[in-house]
């Protein structure tokens, strides 16, 4: 069979973007690929019409970016992440080609108004939050800023699960985005793994000094990439974002099946693709502990795979691994590919195990996302063992190494050699996969200032005594393409107008719209534009709720994953607090104001969907009672995704970052929303403390303990009790709770809640109450001078541009990847 030279080819001829051009070819896709006639052509066709001729001229790119990669001998960067939350694609990929403009003439043309038709893209459930929605931020800027990169997750089915409200109480529900295909994916039939689970491992004695382990897995399922371009803005690069869906080696049992087995017959079939049905699978039960533990070795095995056989088509062996490819872990979710890795180059590729470990040690990076040990996961030595065991065995050698490091150096007491060491002893015998991590990485990196150094003095404390130089920071940021010109499309007007284009492609430029944040003509069209998106986001909410929000009214928005150390629950208490103060007090000027709250709990998170629910309550009775007069509205949007987000953010004036000081990482929410214009309202933790070095003190209201306080108190005794009996305000809020105000009928059901707060308070949310309240009366006074007020918001603006994910992208590339 005669292989066919592709650079011998003939290059197609290049796709101009002129309206008529892009018409003709959206009629041809909806006639040969639809198989649609316009006059019976549905919105969903011709959306998936547009999506294709776009994807044609991406795909253009995305081969002339691999073909340039494998020609330059580029190093790879390969990104491991259990989440991708990318959301929609279509403006992304048309704004970043450049054809927006264009491509929106060609549907008018053609009687198709593209705004309509984009709202039915399906919004890919493929993350839970930040952390997902970081690795999507990185991947369009490691296309920007030019770095050969694949990112490589799992492609779910469902993905996190739909949310919605029955009687306030949160209810999951599986979301379909795949129901009718993606027409952005590419299957690669060649890109298969076989991936093995459980079974034993043999000893082959080679010779006298050499020994060979072989593991035989008891159950295997196949691998099968789907790969979706990622283009960069203006297209400087395309990269690819490879996900991993399981199909088991046999389909059906076909002697069960016809032996009226009907359903035992697709056992080993329901098993496999069990793995790529949903994300993080509720683990409060063995069997969901079991799932995800699979889910992160099945992606992490098949991910190496590919990468070595990708490594092997360029280079004769793996001793130039490193040089060639580097390997960043997006958290503990793929630490597993540490081991396997290690297995991959000794079981199958021959070298020994001392070289694959230190191969492996230089490949790896890890960015740590949590200060919660909780969050560092673990695995039961029972369940890793049975599963995985041969890399039971690698982790045990792995720890061997390290803790005779360890001792070697004699600095270490037996509470810091248990610290170190990859296994948990202190109860349930647990693997430590941030160890593993940590000992299996070149650097490990932190996402804020603020937590770097938190890492080095709590979770990692031990394991940044014996290796003091791999710990290091690199602040997280975001896409300025999706969080500025795509989702404000009348504040990246606006911000062309004034200062020109050259912040589009150099993001800190911003800091030229300065010199208009006291020019009463440029406040007015700022507000302007603000009012329009709150218009916008009244709209929604009164189409999908029924509840009316007056645009006038102070937007104060707290969105993100519902977490007690978020506390959202201090959030709601101040409203009930403001609540009683606007009844008691009807003469008083108050500040209209909208309270909106959006985001998911997980669904074994009793307190995180508690405070849904209550939330949900304090709305019902608040939005309600005429003695307010409309001057305050609490609403809990439900269903939060990137979509959603994308119409939230512009629309605030106020943005919640508020979570107990030390706890968060580093937060992307807080740069989208100064990105577009909000004052920001918070602790000082994560990124928020960065935030007010850039944006300045006084164009940012900072409230309550710090990291250090709330360390000392917890450490020295904390009294919420005498704290809450001495707060007025705040006994009387949590009065009207435990009473049933808000829960008639029920009136204990948010006892657990408040019980929390009066006897251990671990969150400070009585601790910060009183400083969190007289700072939101301080808010309340700026906004009522809105020359004051804008020029503080737009000060945001024109000093975010240091929070690009540009940025961080460029900072990995030279300080960890040596890429680009």
């Amino acid at each position: 069979m005669n292989q066919v030279n592709s650079s011998n080819l003939p290059t197609p001829a290049l796709r101009t973007s002129d309206p008529e051009q892009l018409a003709t070819e959206i009629l041809e896709r909806l006639k040969y690929r639809i198989g649609k006639d316009p006059k019976v052509a549905k919105p969903h066709d011709w959306l998936t019409a547009a999506i294709l001729v776009a994807r044609d001229r991406v795909t253009d790119k995305w081969m002339e970016a691999t073909k340039r990669t494998y020609a330059e001998g580029s190093k790879r960067v390969y990104y491991l992440s259990l989440e991708f939350l990318i959301g929609r694609l279509m403006r992304d990929a048309m704004t970043n080609i450049g054809i927006m403009d264009e491509m929106r003439v060609a549907l008018t043309s053609l009687g198709v108004d593209i705004d309509v038709i984009a709202e039915l893209e399906p919004d890919a459930a493929l993350g839970n939050g930040g952390l997902g929605r970081l690795a999507a931020c990185f991947m369009e800027s490691m296309a920007t800023v030019d770095v050969p990169a694949y990112g490589y997750g799992i492609r779910y089915v469902h993905g996190l699960f739909r949310q919605q409200m029955a009687d306030g109480w949160q209810v999951e529900l599986p979301e379909n985005w795949l129901a009718h295909g993606n027409p952005w994916e590419f299957e690669r039939r060649e890109s298969s793994y076989e991936i093995g689970f459980g079974g034993a491992v043999e000893t082959v004695n080679v010779d006298e000094e050499v020994t060979r382990y072989v593991w035989k897995p008891a159950e295997r399922v196949i691998a099968t990439a789907y790969d979706t371009p990622v283009v960069g803005w203006r297209a400087n690069r395309v990269n690819t974002l490879r996900l991993w869906t399981a199909t088991p080696i046999d389909p059906i049992l076909l002697d069960a099946f016809n032996a009226g087995d009907h359903i035992g017959a697709l056992r080993e079939s329901n098993k496999a693709e069990s793995l790529a049905r949903v994300l993080y699978p509720a683990d409060a039960t063995p069997a969901g502990q079991e799932l995800r533990l699979r889910q992160e070795f099945f992606f992490s095995s098949a991910s190496l795979q590919d990468i070595l056989r990708r490594h092997l088509q360029q280079y004769p062996d793996f001793t130039s691994l490193p040089d060639a490819v580097s390997i960043q872990l997006n958290d503990t979710h793929p630490a597993v590919a540490v081991a396997e890795l290690v297995r991959l180059l000794t079981d199958v590729h021959g070298l020994d195990f001392e070289q694959s470990w230190e191969i492996a040690r230089l490949t790896f990076s890890y960015t740590n996302h949590t200060l919660l040990p909780e969050a560092l996961e673990s695995w039961p030595v029972p369940l890793f063992e049975r599963l995985l065991p041969r890399h039971m065995q690698i982790v045990y050698a792995i720890n061997a190494m390290i803790l005779g490091e360890a001792r070697r150096q004699k600095a270490h007491t037996d509470q810091q050699i248990r610290s170190i060491s990859l296994i948990d002893e202190s109860g349930e015998r647990r693997v430590r996969m941030g160890n593993l991590a940590f000992v299996g990485s070149h650097s490990i990196n932190g996402v804020s200032a603020l937590h770097t150094e938190l890492m080095k003095e709590t979770v990692f404390a031990d394991l940044h005594r014996l290796y003091p130089t791999r710990i290091n920071n690199k602040t997280n940021g975001i896409t300025p393409r999706r969080w500025l010109m795509q989702c404000n499309p009348g504040l990246f007007s606006l911000i062309r107008e004034a200062i020109g284009d050259r912040f589009m492609d150099e993001t800190e430029a911003l800091s030229e719209l300065d010199a208009f944040a006291d020019n009463k003509d440029f406040q007015e069209k700022f507000a302007a534009v603000k009012r329009a998106n709150k218009v916008k986001l009244a709209k929604l909410v009164q189409s999908r709720m029924g509840i009316r929000l007056d645009p006038s009214a102070l937007f104060d928005i707290q969105i993100k994953r519902i977490h007690e150390y978020k506390r959202q629950l201090l959030n709601i208490i101040e409203a009930i607090a403001l609540y009683d103060q606007m009844r008691s007090h009807p003469e008083l000027d108050w500040v209209p104001r909208v309270k909106l709250f959006a985001g998911k709990a997980a669904p074994s998170y009793h307190n995180a969907k508690l405070i849904i629910k209550l939330a949900n309550d304090v709305a019902r009775v608040i939005n309600n009672d005429p003695a307010v007069r409309g001057l305050l509205k609490v609403v809990f949007v439900p269903n939060y995704n990137v979509s959603l987000a994308e119409v939230i953010v512009p629309a605030a004036d106020l943005s919640e970052q508020i979570s107990t000081a030390g706890m968060e990482a580093s937060g992307t929410g807080n740069m989208k929303f100064g990105l577009n214009g909000a004052l920001t309202i918070g602790t000082l933790d994560g990124a928020n403390v960065e935030m007010r070095d850039h944006v300045g003190e006084e164009n940012i209201k900072i409230f309550g303990m710090t990291a250090e306080e709330v360390s000392k108190t917890r450490a020295e005794g904390h009294n919420p009790r005498a704290i809450i009996e001495s707060s007025r305000e705040l006994q009387q809020a949590l009065s009207a709770i435990s009473s049933g105000v808000f829960s008639p009928g029920d009136s204990g059901r948010f006892a657990g809640l408040v019980d929390g707060l009066y006897n251990h308070d671990w969150f400070m949310v009585a601790a910060d109450f009183d400083a969190y309240a007289k700072a939101q009366r301080e808010v309340d006074a700026l906004w009522t001078d809105p020359q004051v007020w804008y020029s503080k918001t737009i000060r945001n603006t024109a000093r975010m541009g240091w929070f690009s994910s540009d940025r961080t992208i460029r900072q990995y590339a030279k300080e960890i990847w040596r890429a680009g």
